[in-house]
C-alpha cells in the first residue's frame, strides 16, 4: 500500500532539514576559518557565507549593515530566518513528529532528544569563543539523528523518501558553495594561486567534509581543479554531486519497482545522472563552473518539484 502524499512528504522534509542544519553548521564553521586569517575582511566572508546559504535577501530585509556578529546570530538561530540552525531543527522535528508511526523509536528519540538539547543551547546568548564548540554540538546531534536512522530503519519506501530528503538537499548545498567560491569568495582574477585562494578552497573542502578524503585521494596541494572534479565526479566522496545522484536515482528506483509506476522525476535523475558519467572536469571547466552549476541547479530543483508532483506532497 503506498504512502499518504502527507507522510511521504513528512520524511522527505525531516531529511531535508536535518541535512541542512548540519550544512549550514559546516558553512558557518568555514566561516569562522577565514575570518580568523587577515587574508581578507571579515564581514566579506560572512557575507559570502549568506549567499552560499541562500539567505542574504532575508538577511537585507531584517538588518541594514552587515555586522558579522549579527550575521552568525542569523545564520545559526534566528527563528525569523528559515534555513537557520535553529529553524531548521524546529522544521525537521515538526515534521518528524507528523510521521511519527512511520519511524522506529531509536530514530524519534534521536530526532527528539537532538531537537531538545540544540534548541535549549541556540536560544541561549552566545558568548566570545564559545561558537566552535555550539557547532561541534550540532554536527554531532545530526549525526547521532543519522546514525540511528541508518542503522535501525528498515530499507523501505519510508526510507527512500528519507534517502531522497538527505541527498536532494546535499546536492544543492555542494552545488551553492561551488559556485559561491568563484563568483563570491574569490575578490580578483590575480588572487587565484595565491594564499587566499588556496585557503579559501581550503575552507570549502572543510565546509563539505571533505578536506582529510581530498589529501587521501589526490596526496597533493590544493588545486581547483581536483578539487572541482572531487565535488562534481568522485563517486566515493558522499557529498559530491555525482555521489548525491547515485543514491537519489536509486531510492527513485526503488520507489518504481515499489509502486509499480514510472514517475518524470526518475527519467530527470537519470539524465542529471548519466551526465556526471558522460563529462568530465575539463569539459566543464572550459565550458565555464558557474555555467555548468547555474544548469544544474535549474534541474536540480526542477526534480525536487517533480518529486512532490509525483508522489502527491500536497494531497
Amino acid at each position: 500500500m503506498a504512502l499518504l502524499g502527507r507522510t511521504a512528504q513528512g520524511l522527505f522534509w525531516m531529511h531535508r532539514y536535518i541535512e541542512r542544519a548540519e550544512n549550514m553548521a559546516r558553512l558557518i564553521d568555514a566561516g569562522l576559518r577565514l575570518s580568523l586569517t587577515n587574508l581578507s575582511s571579515e564581514q566579506d566572508e560572512w557575507q559570502s557565507v549568506l549567499v552560499t546559504a541562500g539567505v542574504e535577501a532575508g538577511y537585507k530585509a531584517k538588518y541594514a549593515d552587515f555586522e558579522p556578529r549579527q550575521m552568525i546570530d542569523y545564520l545559526l538561530s534566528d527563528v525569523d530566518n528559515p534555513s537557520s540552525v535553529l529553524s531548521s531543527i524546529e522544521s525537521a522535528r515538526t515534521n518528524g513528529r507528523m510521521v511519527r508511526t512511520a519511524l522506529t523509536r531509536e530514530t524519534w528519540e534521536a530526532l527528539n532528544e537532538s531537537w531538545i538539547l540544540l534548541k535549549r543551547r541556540l536560544q541561549m546568548p552566545l558568548r566570545d569563543g564559545q561558537l566552535p564548540a555550539v557547532l561541534d554540538m550540532v554536527k554531532k546531534q545530526t549525526a547521532y539523528m543519522r546514525g540511528a536512522f541508518y542503522g535501525t530503519m528498515l530499507r523501505n519506501e519510508i526510507f527512500d523518501f528519507c534517502n531522497l530528503g538527505t541527498f536532494v538537499e546535499r546536492a544543492d548545498n555542494t552545488a551553492r558553495i561551488l559556485d559561491v567560491k568563484y563568483w563570491v569568495l574569490l575578490p580578483t582574477h590575480s588572487s587565484v594561486g595565491s594564499s587566499l585562494d588556496n585557503f579559501q578552497w581550503g575552507s570549502i573542502l572543510r565546509s563539505v567534509s571533505a578536506h582529510r578524503s581530498y589529501i587521501w585521494e589526490y596526496d597533493a596541494e590544493y588545486r581547483a581543479v581536483d578539487i572541482i572534479d572531487f565535488l562534481i565526479f568522485n563517486e566515493r566522496m558522499p557529498r559530491s554531486l555525482a555521489y548525491c545522484y547515485k543514491n537519489i536515482r536509486e531510492s527513485l528506483g526503488f520507489l518504481a519497482r515499489t509502486y509499480g509506476t514510472e514517475h518524470v522525476c526518475r527519467a530527470t535523475a537519470d539524465q542529471l545522472c548519466d551526465g556526471f558519467t558522460g563529462s568530465d572536469v575539463g569539459t566543464i571547466i572550459e565550458g565555464g563552473l558557474h555555467e555548468f552549476l547555474t544548469a544544474f541547479m535549474v534541474d536540480h530543483n526542477r526534480l525536487a518539484v517533480e518529486i512532490a508532483q509525483s508522489y502527491r506532497f500536497y494531497s
